[in-house]
């Protein structure tokens, strides 16, 4: 049973830093990629970055040089450093995992895509 809790949101003042943080918490055979999405109000969900299993990160062209995203496969946790905060970051800040689960013979048994709570990030004078 798989839980994606994310903490680390809040109140910021334009170029201050944030750190997000999700942890998976249960029994995890395969954690692939992991990632954050954001949402403003009344705007769509959008990708913010995407780290692999093995470290390779990617970020989108409006984080760029500011976000930095990371990971801790032992932890099972996925980081979100947040640099020169703007106010179009303000939004939900959503964390997910692309999970597999292995069955006892090694096959797969399932194969899906995990969303933490979300956290609220709101960058504001």
């Amino acid at each position: 049973q798989v839980q994606l809790v994310e903490s680390g949101g809040g109140l910021v003042q334009p170029g201050r830093s944030l750190r997000l943080s999700c942890a998976a918490s249960g029994t995890i055979f395969n954690l692939n990629d992991m990632g954050w999405y954001r949402q403003a109000p009344g705007n769509e969900r959008e990708w913010v970055a995407t780290v692999s299993s093995g470290g390779v990160s990617s970020v989108a062209d409006s984080v760029k040089g500011r976000f930095t995203i990371s990971r801790d496969n032992v932890r099972k946790t996925v980081y979100l450093q947040m640099n020169s905060l703007k106010s179009g970051d303000t939004g939900v800040y959503y964390c997910v995992a692309d999970l597999t689960f292995l069955g006892p013979l090694g096959e797969i048994v399932a194969q899906k895509d995990y969303w933490g709570q979300g956290t609220q990030v709101t960058v504001s004078s």
